[in-house]
């Protein structure tokens, strides 16, 4: 078993991913692995980085899929007996004027980005570890959706005590009011790509309390972030930043030196804790 560190970036072959794999071969003294469904693309990935000199090493991972998310979880048990960074940031978005009824779009939104999420979570928290760092890929869509939910919703959703299970009911539920076209009357937001980060920023408040809980003593950071509006294959040529720019907040989170106490179950954006 290799007592080298490991980070371990999702949905990393191209994008704010495979920026933020960039930038972690260059800075953690450790290996580093871009993962994504299609090994084709990812090895392309990685020998793109081989070009720049920095080595990154590849393993394939389908956030969709429970059994892939297992095998990636059984791998670095037994080659590393763990894991010390993760980067949740495998996504989709639909584009603006996609025509795909909406009910359909909140089903493989919230499938991917929420639940698909989660299962990474469920399976990888448990082999972090002390001193490790977990970073959650959301929006700043999530506080425009929040802003966008009834207040009763929005109370649910900061609330201190809301548990995973609660919060997963609730992103059920979203999917099944856009079912009966009544999720408007129910109190969400016309977004599902929205109403999905919600869920990852949510999560990741819920994650960090559960580690306070159970594994206070092992100095595990976990936080939410949103990389700002990112020129990529889903934000498109217009937005503001470059890839390498998008990973800025991530990378610090990823990095967060091992003597910090904090940021742990935040909200951050440019590098700043945001209030949810």
């Amino acid at each position: 078993m290799s007592n080298v560190p490991v980070a371990v970036v999702t949905g990393s072959n191209k994008g704010i991913g495979f920026a933020i794999v960039r930038a972690l071969c260059k800075q953690f003294p450790g290996d580093v692995y871009l993962t994504a469904r299609d090994p084709g693309r990812g090895q392309e990935a990685v020998a793109k980085l081989q070009e720049e000199g920095l080595h990154a090493l590849f393993h394939q991972l389908d956030i969709d899929d429970l059994q892939s998310i297992r095998a990636l979880r059984d791998f670095l048990k037994e080659k590393y007996g763990g894991l010390n960074v993760l980067v949740n940031n495998a996504g989709i978005a639909f584009k603006v004027h996609d025509t795909t009824p909406f009910a359909v779009q909140a089903e493989v939104t919230l499938k991917t980005n929420f639940f698909g999420t989660r299962n990474v979570c469920t399976e990888l928290l448990p082999l972090v570890k002390p001193y490790g760092r977990v970073v959650n890929v959301s929006s700043m869509v999530s506080s425009s959706a929040l802003g966008g939910c009834s207040r009763e919703l929005q109370q649910k959703f900061r609330s201190e005590t809301i548990t995973e299970d609660e919060l997963v009911e609730l992103m059920t539920k979203f999917v099944e009011d856009t079912k009966k076209s009544v999720h408007e009357k129910e109190g969400w937001p016309n977004t599902a790509y929205g109403v999905s980060k919600i869920g990852v920023t949510v999560l990741s408040r819920i994650q960090a309390r559960m580690l306070n809980e159970k594994r206070k003593g092992d100095h595990i950071l976990l936080n939410a972030c949103c990389p700002g509006w990112v020129r990529t294959d889903m934000a498109g040529p217009k937005a503001t930043k470059s890839p390498d720019e998008g990973a800025e907040t991530p990378v610090y989170l990823a990095l967060l030196p091992s003597d910090a106490d904090g940021p742990h179950g935040q909200f951050l954006s440019n590098k700043t804790v945001r209030t949810w």
